[in-house]
């Protein structure tokens, strides 16, 4: 294989990464916050809604690159166990929009995002043997998720 080519492979690969990402980040355009949320009883610490395109913007690109990262290293064949584990992770963030913003179901979704900090745990130690890298672009990711979980149930206790 020639250098372009495999330069030309490893770039389409990332567009890949990318592109799954962002395709389950972009169910959660199908559940925006609308009235309901509004209505909500919110803590003083809640954001404003404007960070949150931003944020998840870069997780979201962080979460792809070190999923191409780990990818990198032997492909499918060799990485199989810590990539799907990052599927999982990457199905359950797909699903809480809709649980949450959706159904409107905020116990459920904290039950989910629980659910989702684990497999971002376990995603997180399946690619510890495999790049460093690709665990410190997680790390924001944990950190953000753990922040939400935190909101998640406060807005689920404060609404009823």
């Amino acid at each position: 294989m020639t250098i372009n080519s495999t330069l030309s492979r490893r770039l389409l690969a990332l567009g890949g990464w990318v592109l799954l990402c962002f395709a389950a980040a972009s169910l959660g355009g199908f559940f925006g916050p609308g009235e309901w949320y509004a209505s909500l009883k919110k803590p003083s610490w809640n954001p404003p809604g404007w960070i949150f395109g931003p944020v998840w913007t870069a997780l979201y690109t962080m979460m792809a690159v070190a999923a191409w990262l780990v990818w990198r290293q032997g492909g499918w064949g060799k990485q199989r166990k810590p990539l799907l584990i990052f599927l999982t992770q990457l199905a359950l963030n797909a699903l809480w929009t809709p649980l949450f913003f959706g159904w409107h179901r905020p116990g459920v979704a904290f039950a989910e995002i629980v659910l989702l900090w684990l497999a971002i745990a376990a995603t997180i130690a399946g690619f510890r043997p495999v790049s460093r890298t690709a665990i410190l672009l997680l790390v924001p990711y944990l950190a953000w998720v753990s922040f939400a979980s935190v909101l998640n149930f406060t807005l689920w206790r404060l609404n009823p």
